[in-house]
């Protein structure tokens, strides 16, 4: 396919796919670093192996891949004219991203509570790489929230219809590699000792 055809739009919607696609190519890069890292740490002999990761962490990765499947019903109803269905499950996105925040930061307030701490004299390694891996998802998490806000915005202004959804499928994909980014770093840090 020669990405210099097509019109003006075309090439506009091609340009946007690829921006965001090269900023989640980035975030997987940085993700990747640290949980090599990790991983490389994990043979110091101060590495502590059997803490447990706060149980809210596994309830909030419910709340995500659960965010991620109202976004898909948001982005097939609008695909359908369901206009007014699809703000309701952007709506329905936007609570569940947000009570994902929530949840983490009370899973910190979990591993604060069991003595880890982020630094200091109390700190360990592995708990500075999970505080830190996690936090650092919370941010990308509240721009993901940011651009479903700007979703919805566009949403209730009527700029989204059956054949031009360009802001939704961007949205949907950024956050469906989110939750997807969630669900592996719990994975990893539930298995990687």
């Amino acid at each position: 396919m020669d990405l210099t055809q097509g019109s003006e739009k075309e090439k506009y919607d091609r340009s946007k796919k690829m921006m965001l696609w090269f900023g989640i190519a980035a975030l997987v890069m940085g993700f990747a670093g640290w949980t090599s890292a990790y991983i490389v740490s994990s043979s110091r002999e101060d590495w502590i192996k059997d803490i447990e990761l706060p149980s809210l962490f596994y309830v909030s990765t419910a709340l995500i891949v659960v965010s991620s499947l109202t976004y898909i019903l948001a982005k097939q109803s609008i695909q359908q004219n369901k206009s007014q269905q699809s703000t309701i499950f952007l709506v329905v996105t936007l609570i569940l991203g947000v009570s994902f925040i929530y949840l983490q930061f009370q899973g910190f307030e979990q591993m604060l509570g069991n003595g880890y701490r982020f630094t200091g004299p109390t700190s360990s390694i592995k708990m500075s790489y999970v505080f830190l891996i996690a936090f650092v998802h919370i941010l990308h998490v509240v721009a993901g929230l940011i651009s479903l806000s700007v979703v919805l915005y566009n949403q209730l202004k009527g700029k989204y219809t059956s054949v031009s959804y360009l802001g939704i499928s961007l949205g949907a994909t950024f956050w469906h590699f989110l939750g997807i980014l969630w669900v592996y770093l719990i994975l990893f840090m539930t298995f990687v000792k």
